[in-house]
C-alpha cells in the first residue's frame, strides 16, 4: 500500500489548491491503491474506551430518533447488528501508521491540520446531513459507503434532533456516488454531506483547523495577560478642544484602534503567540518523558550504538517561524534557534523518524546536542 501521495490522476497539487480547495467538493476513485485500513475496528474500539481519548457513538432507530453516546465505553453490544457509528477523535496522536495518513497532504502546511478522527459504521450507520466549518479530507477504508455531498445552501434548515448533533435539512447532491476502499473525499467548509454506511466500514477523516476570529482575538488578549503585557494606558497629549463632551470624534476613534493594535504589531511578540497558538495541540498526547534526563554524555552513550532511532511522539504539531528571529515551535511551545541550530530543527519539524548516523551529522556542535537533548528530556521525541 503506497500512502506517500495521492493518486491524482489528470489533477495535480497545485491543479486541486487553485480549483477546489475550499471551493468545490471532490471525488478520486482509487486514489491509494491496495488502501488497507491503518488501524482494526478492533483496536478503535479500544482507543474508545481510554479516558483520555475523545469518542462518541451516533445512533438512529428505526423511528428516526437520535442518539449520542459520549466515551469512555465499556461495551458496545448493547448497540447491536446496523444504525450506529463509533467516532474517535485524533487517533494520529495513537497510532503512528495512522498519523502517517497525513503524508500525501504535505502541500498543505502541518499547521492547518487538526486531526484524524476515524470512524467505523455498522451498515445504515451515520451521523445525518450536516455541515462543517473546516476542510476534510475523507479517505474510504474497508467496506463501502454511500456518500452525497452538496453546494452550501443558505435556504437550508438547521436541525437539532439530539443536543449534542447539529443536521440540516435535505439537499441537493452535487456527488452522490459510493466510495471503496482507497477512494479519497475532499469536503470544502458549508457544503452539506451525508454519508450512510451500506456495511461494515471504516472512514478517515483528515480535518483541518480554521481559527475563528474570536478565538485569535481571544488567545491574543490571553496571551497579552499571561505576559504581562498590554497594560499600558491610553494617551492623548495632543488633545484639540472638543465641539461638544459628548461626541466620540473620528480622530478618538483612529487613535483608539491604533493604541489597541500596537500590540498586534509588535512582530516579535506576534510571532510568538501565533506560532505558539498554531501548534497547541486540542487533543490529548502521549507525551514519553524519560525517567532521567538526557544530557549531552548520555547522548554520546546512546549515539554509540548504531540500531538506535529517534522517534517523534505520533501527533505533534510542529512548525518553524524563520524572520527575523527564527524559532521552533513544538506543541504550544518555543525553541529560539540560531543559524546553527536551524537544519536540525528542519528534521525536527519534518517528523520523521533518525537514524543514529543522521544524528550524529545533525549534532556536531554543543547548540545542536542542547536542542535536541531538550526536546528529548520534554518528551516530544523519544528513543526506540
Amino acid at each position: 500500500m503506497n500512502i506517500e501521495s495521492v493518486n491524482w490522476g489528470e489533477l495535480s497539487p497545485e491543479i486541486f489548491l487553485k480549483q477546489y480547495w475550499q471551493k468545490k467538493p471532490l471525488l478520486i476513485k482509487q486514489a491509494f491503491t491496495d488502501f488497507k485500513d491503518t488501524i482494526s475496528a478492533d483496536e478503535l474500539a479500544g482507543l474508545a474506551m481510554e479516558q483520555e481519548i475523545e469518542s462518541r457513538i451516533i445512533s438512529v432507530n428505526n423511528q428516526g430518533d437520535w442518539q449520542v453516546d459520549h466515551g469512555p465505553f465499556e461495551d458496545f453490544s448493547e448497540y447491536g447488528e446496523d444504525n450506529w457509528t463509533l467516532l474517535v477523535q485524533a487517533v494520529n496522536n495513537w497510532s503512528r501508521p495512522t498519523h502517517n495518513l497525513l503524508s500525501p497532504f504535505s502541500f498543505i502546511p502541518n499547521w492547518r491540520i487538526d486531526d484524524v478522527m476515524v470512524s467505523f459504521s455498522t451498515p445504515k450507520g451515520g451521523v445525518g446531513a450536516h455541515l462543517d466549518q473546516y476542510d476534510v479530507f475523507i479517505i474510504q477504508g474497508s467496506g463501502k459507503r454511500h456518500w452525497q455531498v452538496g453546494a452550501p445552501d443558505n435556504t437550508l434548515t438547521n436541525l437539532l434532533p439530539h443536543a449534542d448533533l447539529k443536521q440540516v435539512s435535505p439537499f441537493t447532491p452535487v456527488i452522490d456516488d459510493i466510495t471503496e476502499p482507497g477512494d479519497l473525499l475532499y469536503i470544502p467548509p458549508n457544503h452539506p454531506h451525508k454519508g450512510v454506511s451500506i456495511e461494515n466500514s471504516v472512514n478517515f477523516s483528515i480535518g483541518f483547523q480554521a481559527p475563528s476570529s474570536q478565538d485569535l482575538w481571544s488567545s491574543f488578549a490571553d496571551n497579552l495577560i499571561d505576559n504581562n503585557l498590554g497594560e499600558q494606558r491610553f494617551s492623548d497629549p495632543e488633545r484639540a478642544l472638543p465641539e461638544t463632551s459628548f461626541t466620540i470624534t473620528p480622530q478618538d476613534k483612529q487613535q483608539l484602534k491604533a493604541f489597541m493594535l500596537k500590540n498586534l504589531e509588535q512582530e516579535s511578540f506576534f510571532e510568538q503567540f501565533i506560532g505558539q497558538y498554531l501548534t497547541q495541540g486540542h487533543h490529548a498526547l502521549e507525551i514519553l518523558v524519560p525517567v532521567e534526563d538526557i544530557d549531552e554524555s548520555k547522548l554520546s552513550d546512546i549515539l554509540s550504538e548504531p540500531d538506535i532511532s529517534f522517534m517523534p511522539v505520533s501527533g505533534l504539531k510542529v512548525a518553524i517561524i524563520n524572520d527575523k528571529q527564527a524559532t521552533l515551535f513544538i506543541n504550544g511551545e518555543s525553541f529560539a534557534l540560531e543559524s546553527q541550530t536551524l537544519a536540525l530543527a528542519e528534521q525536527l519539524a519534518q517528523q520523521k523518524p533518525l537514524s543514529t548516523g543522521e544524528v550524529k551529522k545533525l549534532t556536531v556542535c554543543l547548540k545542536n546536542i542542547q536542542l535536541l537533548t531538550n526536546v528529548l528530556n520534554k518528551g516530544y521525541w523519544y528513543i526506540e
